[in-house]
Formats: C-alpha cells, sequence, structure tokens
C-alpha cells in the first residue's frame, strides 16, 4: 500500500449495479468529488475504492445522484453479514423471478390452449384491461430496480443496462395497450399483446441477476476466508487478571493470552511460553512454525498446542492480515492491460445498441411485411433486450477476482492486476541472492582446528570475542556455541574493526578473529593455511581466522545456505523456457559457489544495490521482459524497475511499496505457480472476452432480423432476455474455474 492509500482510503459498498456502463457512471460521479484523487470501482463485488481527502457523506450523495445508493467500509466486515447480504439479495432477485415467470407461463399456456378471448371480442374489451394492469404490476415488482435505474440515467443523459432493460419492457407492456385500445383499426395480424413476453423476459433477467450473485459470492471466498481468521475478542491481562474484550479495543504493548486452538488476533512478539502455529492461510504453509520466547506471531494463525503470552507490536490496520487482505483487494480492483478494450466498448455500447434498435425498428416499419408495425417492434424490442452488456462488464474483473484470491489461499499476493497479466509473459528473472536463493540466515559451517588445539576450543574463544559484537555473523557463531553448550569466558578491552574483526584479551591472551586483512595488518602470517582458507571461499563459505598471542589457531567458516528448494525452483523456471541471472552484491567466489548449487550458469556479483536497477533496464533494453525477485528492501529500486517486481517476504513483511507481487512464504517455488496462474487467467479473461463479443456480434444480427428473409427464422424476445441472462452466468462459471484448480504449476 502506498502512502498515500493507507493514509486516507476509503471503501463503499455500491447498490444498483448491473453493468459496465454502471461502473463508468460511478467512476465519473465519484471522481468529481472535491479531494478524490483517485477512484477504482469493481464490478465483481459491488464496490468502489477511493483515495484522498474526500468528505464520505459527499461520496455517498454523488452515488446517489448518479443513481447508486452507496454506504461506508469500515474495517474488516463480518464474512456472516456479508454471506447473508449476498443470500437476501440472490433470494430476492429469486422470488421476483419466480412471481414473473409464474404469471408470464399462465399467460403463455392461457394463450397456446386459447382460453383467453380474441383482442377486441366482447369479452376480450373487460379481460385484456385486467391483464394489462396485473401485468403492470407485475412489471412494478419484478422489475422496478430496471426502471429507477432507467430514469436516473436519463437525468444523467446516460445509457447502461437498465435503459435497455426498461425500454424493452416498458414498450412491449406500452404496444399491447394500444392494441387493446385500438383493435378495431389495427390489421387482425397486428393484433398481439405482448404482456407475456415483459413478464418472462424480466423473470429470466432476475434469474440470471440471481445466479449471477450466486456464482459471484465464491469468488470472494478467499478475502471472506482471510477475514474470518480474525477473532471478534482477545483474552488480555490487565492488573494481573486476564480478561476477554473487543478486538477492537487491544492497544500496542498489550499483553495477550492465548490458548490451544485459539485464533491469534493481533501481531506480536512471543514473551513466555513455547507452541507450534497454524500460518497456512496467511503463507500457504501447511506445517505448523515452532514458535519460542522471541518469535513473531502473526493475527489470523491458529495456535495449535501449547499456551503463551505475546506483547502486542502491530494492531488493526497495521496487523499482517489486515496489509494481505489490503493487498488482495488492491489487486482485485485493479485493472489489467486487457480490461482497457472491455471499457472502451462498454462506454459507447449501449448508445449503440439504442441506434441499431432505432435503425431495426425503421427498416422493419419500412421494409418489412404485414404486420409491419408488429414485426418492428417485435426485432426492436428483441434487439434491446438481448444486447445487454453484462457478460462484457464481468468478463475481465471477475476473473481477476477468482485468480487473485486463488494465489492468497496459496500464500501469494498479487498487488496489481498488470502484474497478473504480464507474469505469464516473462522471458527472463532476476534473482538476488541473500534471503531469495539463500536462507538469509548464516550458520557456522565449517571449524578447523589448527596445531593441537580442538574444534570446541576454537569456538569457545571466538564466541567469547563475538558475545560483544554486534556484526550479523557473530549471531551464527553465538548460536554455534549455544547449540554445543560451551561457557563463554569473559573478556577484556573489546575492539571492533570495522571491515576487519574484532580483538580482545581473554584470560591474559590477546585474540584477534576476522579476515585474512586483518591478519596482514598485525603481521600474523598466513602461508601456511592459505590453501584450507582458499578451499573453504570457493565453496561459498565466509571463512575467518582466530589468532591466539599472534599464531593463528584456527578458521571458522560461516555460509548462508541456499534454501531446500531453490535448485528444484531454479529447475522448473529453467524448463518453463526463463532465463535465470542472479545479481548479487556479494564477492564473486561466493556468488558463483552458490549460483552452482543452485544451478544457475549466469551471475553477476559485487553490484551495488542502486545498481541492480541499471542490469534490469539493460536486459529490458535487450528486449527481455524481466521479474526481479528480491527482499524488498535493498532491491526496491530493481524491483520498481522491473516489468514484474516480486518481494519475498514472510506474514509480517507484506506491505513492500516497490513490489508487484509479494511470495509470503519466501519459497521460489511459488514463483512458477505464479506464472501458471498467470497464463491460466489470461486464457481465461480471453475467453470471457471472446464469449461476450461472439455473443453480442452474433445476437444482435439475428435479434434485428437478419436470418429472416433466407430462413424465416425470427428471435423471440423471451428468448433473447434468456440468452442474455445465460451469458452473464457463462461468464461468472467459467472464470470459478479458477478456483478449482488444485495445482496451479502446469
Amino acid at each position: 500500500m502506498t502512502t498515500e492509500e493507507t493514509a486516507k482510503e476509503l471503501r463503499l459498498s455500491i447498490l444498483g449495479m448491473r453493468c459496465a456502463g454502471c461502473v463508468n457512471a460511478i467512476e465519473s460521479a465519484l471522481a468529481a468529488v472535491e479531494g478524490v484523487t483517485s477512484v477504482s470501482v469493481n464490478f465483481a463485488d459491488h464496490t468502489a475504492t477511493i483515495n484522498g481527502e474526500a468528505d464520505p457523506e459527499a461520496l455517498k450523495q454523488a452515488a446517489k445522484e448518479a443513481g447508486f445508493d452507496a454506504a461506508v467500509m469500515e474495517g474488516f466486515e463480518d464474512p456472516a453479514e456479508q454471506e447473508q447480504q449476498e443470500l437476501q439479495r440472490y433470494q430476492t432477485l429469486m422470488k421476483k423471478a419466480s412471481v414473473a415467470g409464474a404469471f408470464g407461463a399462465a399467460l403463455m399456456a392461457a394463450e397456446h390452449f386459447s382460453w383467453l378471448p380474441e383482442i377486441g371480442s366482447t369479452a376480450g374489451l373487460w379481460l385484456w384491461p385486467e391483464i394489462a394492469v396485473l401485468t403492470l404490476a407485475i412489471l412494478i415488482y419484478s422489475g422496478w430496480h430496471f426502471y429507477s435505474g432507467a430514469i436516473k440515467s436519463l437525468r444523467l443523459r446516460q445509457a447502461n443496462m437498465d435503459t435497455l432493460i426498461a425500454l424493452g419492457t416498458g414498450s412491449a407492456w406500452l404496444y399491447s395497450c394500444i392494441v387493446i385500445d385500438y383493435a378495431d383499426t389495427l390489421p387482425a395480424l397486428a393484433k398481439h399483446a405482448y404482456f407475456e413476453a415483459a413478464v418472462v423476459i424480466l423473470a429470466f433477467i432476475n434469474l440470471g441477476s440471481g445466479l449471477e450473485t450466486l456464482a459471484r459470492g465464491k469468488t470472494s471466498s478467499a478475502i471472506r476466508q482471510l477475514i474470518g481468521l480474525q477473532p471478534r475478542t482477545a483474552r488480555v491481562i490487565r492488573n494481573a487478571e486476564e480478561i476477554d474484550i473487543a478486538i477492537e479495543q487491544v492497544g500496542l504493548g498489550d499483553i495477550l493470552r492465548v490458548r490451544p486452538g485459539e485464533k491469534i488476533a493481533v501481531d506480536g512478539i512471543l514473551i513466555e511460553g513455547h507452541s507450534t502455529v497454524n500460518e497456512a492461510m496467511l503463507t500457504g504453509e501447511a506445517i505448523p512454525i515452532e514458535k519460542i520466547i522471541g518469535s513473531q506471531i502473526v493475527a489470523g494463525s491458529i495456535n495449535q498446542t501449547g499456551s503463551f503470552l505475546f506483547k502486542a507490536t502491530r494492531i488493526g490496520r497495521d496487523t499482517a492480515l489486515a496489509q494481505i487482505v489490503a493487498s488482495v483487494r488492491l489487486a482485485q480492483n485493479s485493472k489489467p492491460e486487457i480490461a482497457r478494450l472491455a471499457d472502451k466498448i462498454s462506454s459507447v455500447f449501449v448508445p449503440t445498441v439504442l441506434v441499431i434498435a432505432a435503425l431495426t425498428f425503421l427498416m422493419w416499419l419500412s421494409f418489412g411485411p404485414e404486420p409491419s408495425l408488429g414485426y418492428a417492434f417485435v426485432t426492436s424490442m428483441t434487439v434491446l433486450v438481448i444486447a445487454c452488456p453484462c457478460a462484457l462488464g464481468l468478463a475481465t474483473p471477475i476473473s481477476v477476482m477468482v485468480a487473485v484470491g486463488r494465489a492468497a489461499q496459496s500464500g501469494i499476493l498479487i498487488r496489481k492486476g498488470d502484474a497478473l497479466q504480464t507474469a505469464g509473459k516473462l522471458s527472463c528473472l532476476i534473482l538476488d541472492k541473500t534471503g531469495t536463493v539463500t536462507e538469509g540466515k548464516p550458520i557456522v559451517s565449517s571449524i578447523v582446528a589448527l596445531e593441537d588445539y580442538s574444534e570446541e576450543q576454537v569456538l569457545q574463544w571466538a564466541a567469547s570475542l563475538e558475545s560483544g559484537s554486534e556484526h550479523p555473523l557473530a549471531a551464527a557463531i553465538l548460536s554455534a556455541a549455544a547449540n554445543k553448550q560451551l561457557t563463554l569466558d569473559k573478556i577484556y578491552n573489546f575492539a571492533a574493526i570495522p571491515g576487519f574483526g574484532v580483538s580482545a584479551t581473554l584470560n591474559d591472551q590477546q585474540i584477534l578473529f576476522g579476515n585474512k586483512a586483518l591478519m596482514d595488518t598485525k603481521g600474523i602470517q598466513l602461508t601456511r593455511y592459505n590453501n584450507k582458507f582458499e578451499k573453504l571461499s570457493t565453496l561459498g563459505q565466509t571463512p575467518m581466522l582466530l589468532a591466539v598471542n599472534d599464531k593463528i589457531v584456527g578458521i571458522i567458516a560461516v555460509s548462508d545456505p541456499i534454501k531446500n528448494d531453490s535448485a528444484l525452483a531454479v529447475q522448473r523456471l529453467k524448463d518453463l523456457g526463463l532465463r535465470i541471472i542472479m545479481v548479487t552484491g556479494d564477492n564473486q567466489i561466493t556468488a558463483h559457489a552458490i549460483a552452482k548449487q543452485a544451478g544457475i550458469s549466469e551471475v553477476r556479483a559485487q553490484v551495488l544495490p542502486q545498481d541492480k536497477a541499471v542490469v534490469v533496464m539493460e536486459l529490458q533494453q535487450q528486449g527481455e521482459i524481466v521479474a526481479m525477485v528480491g527482499d524488498g528492501i535493498n532491491d526496491a529500486p530493481a524491483l520498481a524497475q522491473a516489468n514484474v517486481g516480486m518481494a519475498i517476504g514472510t506474514g509480517t513483511d507484506v506491505a513492500i511499496e516497490s513490489a508487484d507481487i509479494v511470495i509470503l512464504q519466501g519459497s521460489l517455488l511459488k514463483i512458477p505457480e505464479i506464472i501458471s496462474l498467470s497464463k491460466a487467467t489470461v486464457i481465461n479473461i480471453k475467453q470471457n472476452l471472446a464469449g461476450a463479443f461472439f455473443y453480442n456480434i452474433i445476437s444482435i444480427p439475428v435479434a434485428a432480423g437478419l436470418l429472416y428473409p433466407m430462413f424465416g427464422i425470427l428471435l423471440n424476445p423471451m428468448i433473447a432476455g434468456a440468452a442474455m441472462a445465460l451469458s452473464s452466468v457463462t461468464v461468472v462459471t467459467n472464470a470459478n474455474r479458477l478456483r478449482w484448480i488444485r495445482d496451479i504449476t502446469l
């Protein structure tokens, strides 16, 4: 999240969106509000994300004036409440569909079996007006949301799906009333009412919307599951008592108790106890993580066995869980490049359809067979009904929403829609070394005792010296000594020599511990040990020399081992045809040794952090589509420069500004998954767009009567309504297939 977004971001739940035209209308209305810097409307989950300093009430009023109701969404919405709202909407739409469908079916059956009197007959003079009134009541009950939306759009001089449906069904009812009133003056063939068509069209459209709501609700299941991980209460220790309080009341520095099986409420550091914690929903890693004193505790994870106390360090929107949810939402709201074509077409689609419908009416009225008015009316109404651009508006956002949620379940945060599209086109992958290919946690890999000294003695001396050091390698040596349960001696006159090592007095002996340069400055001879020193260096280890009273007594080598799955991940990436380059600030010998272990043949060593971006730029100039994979801190310039920036992090480090994608678990095996998911998503989007375009390109001419001169085929308006509804359901169903990909590594 950017500073601007975290400082002032507002989410609105938008009611009344039914097509891509609605998205444009809402974005325009909200963007015009004073203080708004950016607006992103998500048609898939009916929300708007607004950045800036705008007044929430002004935003709601702007949405209302545009014809939509809006409500501010604060904090984490209750997943159960969200599901209940979606269920209520689904049930309402199904009721409206059932009422309209039952009435329409009864009318069709009555007409088919000739149970109704002819229009214009004596019996018809009193029955058909009653049918007209009943039909109007059904239209108001089942379609008022369309008619009111069309009226509001007209006031704003806009046109959307509501416009098409209102014109189609409204004109059907109005035409039928005219037929009843002027039955004596119309030709016999024109005496046909379309009341059943109007209500059945609404039945099909409401049914399609209901099924779409049901299917669309599944697309955000990943976010709902993440939100559902946060408990509503937390147990804190205050005044020496354990009490349960609402999670909103937890403050920084509070001490919290977590019992076996409980969800962790906020982020913190374990201060007492021991346990294993399941972080699967946050990192995708199914194996529980052992937690000891000093371990990071992440909100949303689930305690397994022991009870422990931890101190709250991040609360509210600052927790890892909140940032993960924010990142997923950010990506789901973003529009990849492939969506822009659909947006451009959607913005002019409805006016174009209105023109086509008008031309269709005029053509049939002028050149059609008798009753030309009847044919003109039926064909133009069919064009209006079948052309609703719901499927076109859903094609891209629904696939992006599902894919981003699917990735989140696997511990991958896709923060930008463009990255989701570009990842499948990558040709070159740049890997940082430390923390990306390697563990990023140095360990003592070799101890060489010289003369008559033992390895334990050499390690004990080195650890005693390093107990006063803050150097990163000191922790590795102290950890090794602790594992061997060595007792450290007290040191005196400790001195850190930057770039060289350390010195101190221990048991009246002068001890030096550091690199070759340190020994050279002290005039200590190394010739006898050069071979052993160089051999350790070629293995990718960092050897350090220990001297007692100007005499070399041992060599301790520290290394940063490669991750267990790095070599396998590199091979899989090569199998996908990617060029793999490791870029690191480390020396040539160590860099090539690590690269060899990981199976990487192309290495650039001794590259400063700011120069990594230059390497990315050079590759891009060669025509490569480049992804940079790093830790997101010192690699930030390169991550920003790359076509796709991927940050390797843990569950507590997800808000990395420069990265397009964050891999929570830290495994390079997630990169082939990202590439495969990207390819699958782009294919899915193309399928949706192709289906939506093909549907409209084929259906509109057929609805206009193109096949009638040769084959005598006219499309029934009711069939048009069913086809329109089915197209949206098909798009949503196709997008949901991405949820069921069990192994997204192709």
